[in-house]
């Protein structure tokens, strides 16, 4: 029987204008400790995003989006952030913020393989 971990998640989520508290869950990053996994998956639609708020620019949000990846990977795209530890990126990706790109609440969770949570996850909050 497989080992299950404990893991956290957050969903990335766009909020166009922040002072309405309206959002589309655009992502999901999910960091497991004990197998150092820190990995983000996001999902772009551009006519979802755009039928939500037209003002939206989706080429902006996607670059955001993309940095967000980054970070997770430690890229050197990912600038000074992407280079701390897994830990530390996750919290700094997962800190409460008033920005167009927000992440939800840290939950958490246990398993046995966090690339299929992952994948998991994205389908039943993000598609």
């Amino acid at each position: 029987m497989p080992e299950h971990h404990l893991f956290e998640y957050a969903v990335v989520r766009v909020v166009p204008r922040v002072e309405r508290e309206e959002f589309l869950n655009v992502g999901v990053i999910l960091y497991c400790p004990k197998l150092k996994f820190l990995q983000c998956i996001c999902t772009v639609d551009a006519d979802r995003l755009q039928a939500f708020y037209k003002q939206l620019d989706v080429k902006e949000l996607a670059n955001n989006l993309f940095a967000f990846e980054q970070i997770c990977t430690g890229s050197a795209q990912g600038g000074p952030i992407g280079r701390l530890d897994a830990a530390s990126r996750f919290r700094w990706l997962t800190a409460t913020r008033s920005t167009v790109v927000q992440a939800s609440k840290v939950h958490p969770g246990f398993s046995a393989d966090p690339s299929a949570t992952l994948l998991r996850l994205h389908s039943q909050l993000v598609l």
